[in-house]
C-alpha cells in the first residue's frame, strides 16, 4: 500500500470551483425517508414495547434520491432517472424532487410497485426505537425497464457523468445498468457506481465501484479484517469488474482507494455521528469532481473530505461547495486553523459565545485583495462585538457577483489571510450570493456592513433587528477598492509593454 502523499486544498479548491451547473446523470432505487418522532412516557399495557405520543414527522428522499440531494447541495444539476408506485408515496417522491434546484427528473410510474417507504421512530432525545419498511424488491416489469433503459440513455448525451445507485430494490434486476455504462463509455463519460448484491459483473467496465467494507466481503467471499486483506479483496474486485478503481468506504475509518497502487483516506478531523447516507455523499462529489476532469486521486480525496461533514450529523446530510472549502481551508492551514469553521461549528461556536455572556458580531465580504478599507471596516466592527465572525464568499460566489477574474485569490489564501487578523475571532466561507441563510444560522448580536449601503439594503438587517439585534453602518476609508486596484495593476502592466 503507498503511503498517503500530501495534497495540495488549494487544488482541490479550485476544482470545487467548477462544480456549478455540471450535469450529472444519476439512475436508481428511489425511496422516501420518514422520520416521525414523539415522547415516550410508558410502556404498553398490552406488550412491553414503549408508548410513542408523535409529535412531528418529516418526509426526505432516501436511496438513490439521497444522491440527487447531495448532487444538488453541491451545485450540480441532477438528471435522475427511477421508478415508483402508483401511490401517495410515489406523489411525495415527485413532490421532494421538484423542490430540489436545478434538478430534472423521469419517473416511471408502475402499477406493479409499491414505492419504498422506510419509517423510522424516534422519541424526542434523538433514541432510534424502531425501522419499518414497505417496499417491492422484485424486478422490473419489461415495459418498466425499457422505460427507464430510454430515460436513462437519453439523459446521458447532455450530461457529465453518471451514477448507477443501487439498493437492490428492482431497477438494476436486469441488464440496465450494463447498457447504461456501455453508453457511457462509448460517449467517454465517467461512471460511478453504487453496488449492492453479490454478482458485480453487471458493473463491468464502469469507472469507479464504490463498496463499503461489508459489500465487498459479500461480493468477493474474501476476509476484509486487515488493510492488507481488503486492499487484496479490493483489487481481485477490480480484475472481475475491470473497472478503473475500487474505493471502499470504510465508515469512522475513512477511505480506501485502489487503482494500481492502494492508499488509505482517514476521515480528516470530524468526530463521527452517524455514518448513515455517507456513501451517497461520496458517490455524488466523486461525479462531480470527474465531471471536472480532476484525477480519480484528487476525486477520491474530495470526496473523503464531503463524507467528513457528513458523518459529523446525524441522520442523512448533505455537504455543501462552501462547508467542504471550510473544510479544505481548515485541512491545509496550519497555525490558523482554529479560527476557520464550517457554518454548523461556527452556529455552534457562537452560541457557546453568548451562553458566556458576549456579544457575537458579523460582517460579510469577498475580501479578496486586502486594503486599509477592508481593516478599517474589521476594525470597526470588532469594536461593536465581543467576538467577530466573518463571513467569506467563496470562489464561485465571488465569480459570480464579480466576473470572470475574480477572485484574484483562492478562498483559501483568502481565509488564511483573513484568520491572521487580530479583529477577526471566526472565518466561515459561504457559497451562496448573499449571507442571509448564514445570519439566520449564527444569530449575531450585531451586523456591521459599510456606510456604503443604506440600512434597508444590508442583508439579513431585518432579520437580526427581530430578535433584538442591532445593525451597524462603519465609517468607510476613501479610495480604497479591489477592483480599482486591479484596474490600476492592469493599466500598469499594459504601459509597459
Amino acid at each position: 500500500m503507498s503511503t498517503p502523499s500530501a495534497f495540495d486544498p488549494a487544488a482541490l479548491m479550485a476544482l470545487l470551483s467548477g462544480f456549478a451547473g455540471r450535469r450529472v446523470l444519476c439512475v436508481g432505487d428511489v425511496m422516501v425517508d420518514q422520520f416521525i418522532y414523539g415522547d415516550v412516557k410508558r410502556i404498553s399495557p398490552e406488550a412491553p414495547v414503549p408508548v410513542v405520543r408523535v409529535t412531528r414527522e418529516s418526509l426526505a428522499l432516501g436511496g438513490a434520491g439521497n444522491v440527487v440531494r447531495n448532487l444538488a447541495a453541491l451545485g450540480g444539476l441532477p438528471y435522475f432517472v427511477s421508478v415508483v408506485g402508483e401511490d401517495q408515496a410515489g406523489v411525495e417522491v415527485r413532490r421532494l424532487l421538484s423542490e430540489l434546484h436545478g434538478t430534472d427528473f423521469s419517473l416511471r410510474v408502475s402499477e406493479n410497485r409499491e414505492t419504498t417507504v422506510k419509517s423510522r421512530f424516534f422519541s424526542s432525545d434523538g433514541h432510534h426505537l424502531l425501522r419499518a419498511d414497505r417496499e417491492t424488491s422484485a424486478p422490473l416489469a419489461p415495459e418498466d425497464d425499457a422505460d427507464l433503459r430510454q430515460a436513462a440513455l437519453a439523459a446521458l448525451a447532455t450530461c457529465d457523468a453518471v451514477i448507477l445507485s443501487d439498493y437492490a430494490k428492482g431497477v438494476f434486476g436486469k441488464d440496465l445498468a450494463a447498457a447504461i455504462i456501455a453508453a457511457a463509455r462509448a460517449a467517454h463519460k465517467p461512471v460511478i457506481v453504487d453496488p449492492k448484491g453479490t454478482d458485480y459483473t453487471r458493473y463491468a467496465g464502469a469507472t469507479v465501484i464504490t463498496p463499503n467494507r461489508a459489500e465487498l466481503a459479500e461480493a468477493t467471499g474474501s476476509p476484509v479484517a486487515t488493510d492488507e486483506e481488503l486492499i487484496n479483496a479490493a483489487r481481485r474486485l477490480r480484475q472481475t469488474t475491470g473497472a478503473a478503481a475500487i474505493l471502499v468506504t470504510r465508515a469512522d475509518k475513512g477511505m480506501t482507494l485502489v487503482e494500481d497502487a492502494a492508499e488509505n483516506l482517514a476521515v480528516e478531523g470530524r468526530e463521527v455521528a452517524d455514518v448513515t447516507g455517507a456513501g451517497d455523499t461520496v458517490v455524488a462529489t466523486l461525479a462531480m469532481a470527474l465531471a471536472c476532469g480532476a484525477r480519480l486521486r484528487d476525486a477520491a480525496r474530495l470526496a473523503n473530505v464531503a463524507a467528513g461533514i457528513v458523518v459529523g450529523r446525524r441522520g442523512t446530510a448533505v455537504a455543501t461547495v462552501a462547508e467542504i472549502s471550510a473544510a479544505l481551508v481548515h485541512t491545509g492551514i496550519a497555525g490558523f486553523e482554529q479560527k476557520i469553521a464550517d457554518r454548523d461549528s461556527a452556529a455552534a461556536k457562537a452560541e457557546a459565545w453568548r451562553r458566556q455572556s458576549l456579544r457575537v458580531g458579523f460582517t460579510n465580504g469577498c475580501f479578496d485583495l486586502l486594503h486599509p478599507g477592508h481593516v478599517a471596516l474589521l476594525r470597526q466592527a470588532r469594536g461593536a462585538c465581543d467576538r467577530l465572525i466573518v463571513g467569506l464568499n467563496s470562489d464561485a460566489s465571488v465569480k459570480r457577483l464579480k466576473g470572470e477574474g475574480r477572485p484574484v485569490q483562492t478562498a483559501a489564501a483568502r481565509a488564511t489571510v483573513m484568520a491572521s487578523m487580530t479583529s477577526v475571532d471566526l472565518v466561515v466561507v459561504f457559497d451562496e450570493d448573499t449571507p442571509q441563510s448564514l445570519v439566520e444560522a449564527l444569530r449575531p448580536d450585531v451586523l456591521v456592513k459599510g456606510a456604503d449601503y443604506a440600512r434597508a439594503a444590508v442583508v439579513g438587517g431585518d432579520f437580526v433587528e427581530s430578535y433584538g439585534g442591532r445593525v451597524v453602518l462603519a465609517d468607510l476609508v476613501d479610495s480604497h477598492s479591489t477592483t480599482a486596484t486591479i484596474a490600476a495593476l492592469k493599466t500598469e502592466g499594459s504601459g509597459r509593454k
